[in-house]
């Protein structure tokens, strides 16, 4: 199945995984190859890849230098919510959720997401793109992408009635178990500004996922951008007395001033979207 657009929103996801793989396989300050280059190796025109380059500039990841190209942006700080050792329930958003599907292809993994899911670059996944909507309006874009043996037989129905784990579980005997995801800033490009009807470079959050089944072999791996005017992320903190059991030197917690609880209080998190 491809949506009317004939593979454009596949399109501009290869082009952004592949340049996500140059700066994750780089280091700060490593030169990423010209545009003209990489239009050549990617198959794409100019303005195709500059949007990626753009809305990779724009959130941080690489930096543009006039006269002298396209570097590796500094790695961002990371504030983890919760330990390595702990995990939290996730209660579902407000609001009434539906989804559509605007692209559904077999591919191969490549090297950036075939390393995520524990896969070669040139196995098979199926990569989903679908919009989600809240009470009818567009709310978030998702891209998935899940190993094909795993899902021979995914219907677009799946994707678009009731819950996408549920089917999982229930038709394809593949049970979620964990996912580790992270939250970050981002602005939303020409094409998501059209599909989620805000104006283009409106802020957005970059939600990225792996999920893993019950045996810890990974399952999924999705990204989403979310309508940064519509959706925010609500953390609820219980900030215990009790002293640091575990012998570790207490950090910097998520909205805490630094020495704040320097005494090392736990911090556990829950988190919930909110639409509205």
């Amino acid at each position: 199945m491809e949506s009317s657009s004939s593979g454009a929103v596949l399109k501009r996801e290869r082009v952004r995984e592949f340049l996500l793989g140059l700066i994750e396989a780089g280091r700060p300050g490593d030169a990423i190859p010209s545009e003209r280059t990489l239009c050549a190796e990617l198959g794409v025109s100019r303005p195709t890849l500059r949007a990626a380059v753009d809305e990779l500039v724009a959130t941080g990841q690489l930096l543009r230098e006039h006269g002298r190209g396209m570097f590796v942006a500094p790695a961002k700080i990371t504030q983890e919510l919760v330990s390595d050792e702990a995990a939290f329930a996730v209660p579902r958003a407000a609001g009434a959720w539906s989804s559509r599907v605007l692209e559904l292809a077999t591919i191969t993994a490549g090297a950036r997401i075939g390393r995520k899911l524990r896969m070669s670059p040139a196995a098979e996944l199926v990569y989903i793109a679908r919009l989600r909507l809240v009470d009818g309006a567009p709310m978030a874009i998702e891209h998935l992408h899940i190993p094909a043996r795993l899902v021979p037989s995914l219907t677009p129905q799946e994707l678009e009635a009731g819950d996408l784990y549920d089917h999982l579980r229930e038709h394809h005997q593949v049970h979620v178990d964990q996912a580790v995801q992270s939250i970050e800033p981002t602005v939303v490009n020409e094409a998501e500004a059209a599909v989620l009807d805000v104006p283009v470079l409106s802020p957005a959050l970059l939600v990225e996922r792996l999920t893993t089944d019950t045996a810890g072999s990974p399952v999924e791996y999705v990204h989403s951008v979310y309508r940064g005017d519509r959706y925010r992320i609500v953390s609820r903190l219980a900030l215990g007395p009790s002293a640091a059991r575990d012998g570790r030197p207490a950090g910097h917690h998520p909205g805490i001033p630094p020495g704040d609880f320097a005494h090392g209080d736990i911090i556990t998190s829950s988190t919930t979207g909110d639409a509205y």
